[in-house]
């Protein structure tokens, strides 16, 4: 391996250091040249449910596990703080926290992209004048001018997903935030933030493009965040973070945390760094991530795509002058629903799963719908409950195993129709990663209902990977995309083995449970 130079960072015998925050993991990998993982150190991510519904972070424990998984995996990889070329920082999405700017002392705890306290203002703000003005008013405009940001305003609607109104339910409930923010003395960030915030001891403060588009609160088609719908919210412009590319110097980690100083070269959002870690470069390029959600992308190119279905027009990363654009569809609750079959005893270990499933000709008429945080696009129901059905005496915990699973590739199989007849942009491949893509069953009946090939790869931490190759990208440790390529390995190409007519009536009864299950619950849960 010949020494690389650039920035005056040495490439012989130096490692890229990426840390994933995802939403029940934290982890840290350390990478060689050829992307072959040297070192890693992994937590359990600890959330708090102060109320039901709420989903929270304590702050300090999550410094205190990044920091550690840090130090664990250099000592794993038996290097050096100092051989550290680059940190790569990639983080779950829409999770935020605020934080008084004269002493860095947090307001809150972190509330979760899960967190669901903000359900009626939600309801209240779908269903107000307001809004159906914005929608009317933006229409006119998308008539006369054919500009897509206001197409896209004349279908918006709040969910609790996105920041915006979570971010507006601690203004109107946290009155420190909302009089600090009065004063210019408060900083609102995601985890991008808050971590770049500690590691620089308060020096830099900064999001990137991929973590900022997935706020609902920064205007994807003017790359900036939107003072309108602030300006309708009540929430004030100052206590928002500089917008910055995705891969580039962020600043420095403070020599007193590891004792050297080590340069911070990405901070990207999870599954856009999923995206970039699957080498989905190219335009049509698919990738499905299946975690504790199902999140599901194509690359649009430069051009962000208006979606009447719910698909979400996002900025996967943005590198100098390059800018990468994604429409993304997500089911929220696919590695939730099997760690919740697993707390009651239905299996011991989740690789029991895929031959439990295999085991049984079909699920003999059970149903599940996966919903214990509503129903995402095509559906697009906050309200809707989980639920089995078509439970007999003969129902035995295989049938209850092989419903959950279809069901994660019934919903794999609604995004991607919907994305299909959205964007008119035609499929290159599709690269699947995340936990869930380990499970055989629901990979191949995913192949399936697709009629297309799955590609999973040799590396399944893809959000890792992707963090790691900006960062390197960044420092001169990889020289280019087409290195990039080549490092990414297939472990199983899963190709349809069964037509699509196979599971037609399946998915049409299943289909008929998720409608009953619609509308099910009042907003607040």
């Amino acid at each position: 391996m010949e020494p690389l130079q650039k920035n005056g960072y040495q490439g012989h015998g130096r490692y890229v250091l990426a840390v994933d925050v995802g939403s029940t993991v934290l982890k840290c990998h350390v990478y060689d040249k050829t992307a072959a993982i040297r070192g890693s150190s992994s937590k359990k991510l600890e959330v708090v449910h102060p109320h039901h519904g709420w989903v929270e972070i304590d702050p300090d424990f999550l410094w205190a596990q990044f920091t550690e998984v840090i130090k664990e995996a250099v000592e794993d990889a038996g290097i050096r703080m100092n051989q550290i070329a680059a940190i790569g920082i990639s983080t779950q999405r829409g999770t935020f926290i605020t934080w008084e700017k004269t002493n860095g002392l947090h307001f809150h705890n972190f509330i979760s992209w899960q967190d669901l306290r903000a359900a009626e203002l939600v309801k209240s703000w779908n269903e107000s004048f307001s809004l159906k003005a914005i929608h009317g008013s933006s229409k006119m405009l998308h008539f006369f001018t054919r500009r897509k940001r206001f197409l896209a305003a004349s279908l918006l609607t709040f969910t609790t997903q996105h920041v915006s109104l979570r971010l507006l339910w601690v203004l109107q409930n946290i009155p420190e935030v909302r009089q600090a923010a009065e004063k210019g003395n408060c900083c609102f960030g995601t985890i991008d933030t808050w971590l770049l915030y500690k590691l620089t001891k308060g020096s830099v403060y900064a999001t990137d493009y991929s973590n900022a588009s997935t706020t609902g609160i920064f205007d994807t088609y003017q790359m900036c965040w939107s003072s309108f719908f602030c300006s309708v919210l009540s929430i004030p412009m100052c206590i928002f973070p500089p917008v910055v590319d995705t891969s580039h110097n962020f600043g420095s980690v403070d020599a007193s945390i590891f004792g050297v100083s080590i340069p911070i070269m990405a901070l990207v959002a999870d599954q856009q760094s999923a995206m970039f870690g699957e080498c989905c470069f190219d335009i049509g390029n698919v990738k499905l991530t299946m975690g504790t959600g199902t999140f599901m992308a194509i690359n649009t190119g430069d051009t962000l795509h208006t979606s009447i279905g719910g698909l979400y027009p996002l900025i996967g990363w943005k590198i100098g002058p390059e800018l990468v654009c994604l429409a993304e569809g997500n089911a929220s609750d696919t590695g939730t629903a099997i760690k919740w079959a697993q707390t009651l005893n239905l299996f011991d270990n989740a690789e029991d799963t895929a031959k439990m499933a295999k085991g049984l000709p079909d699920c003999d008429g059970v149903y599940f719908v996966p919903s214990f945080s509503g129903l995402q696009a095509p559906v697009n129901d906050p309200c809707a409950c989980a639920s089995f059905m078509g439970l007999k005496p003969s129902t035995t915990k295989h049938h209850l195993v092989r419903a959950i699973l279809e069901s994660i590739a019934f919903r794999n199989k609604q995004l991607f129709d919907t994305m299909l007849r959205e964007t008119a942009i035609p499929v290159t491949d599709i690269r699947a990663d995340g936990g869930v893509c380990n499970n055989s069953f629901v990979m191949q009946m995913t192949a399936d209902l697709f009629n297309r090939p799955i590609d999973r790869p040799q590396h399944t931490d893809m959000s890792s990977l992707g963090a790691a190759f900006l960062a390197g990208l960044a420092v001169g440790f990889w020289s280019s995309k087409e290195e990039l390529r080549k490092l990414r390995h297939t472990d199983v190409l899963f190709k349809p083995q069964k037509k699509r007519t196979f599971y037609e009536p399946s998915m049409d009864n299943w289909t008929k449970a998720v409608q009953r299950c619609m509308n099910w619950y009042s907003t607040q849960r």
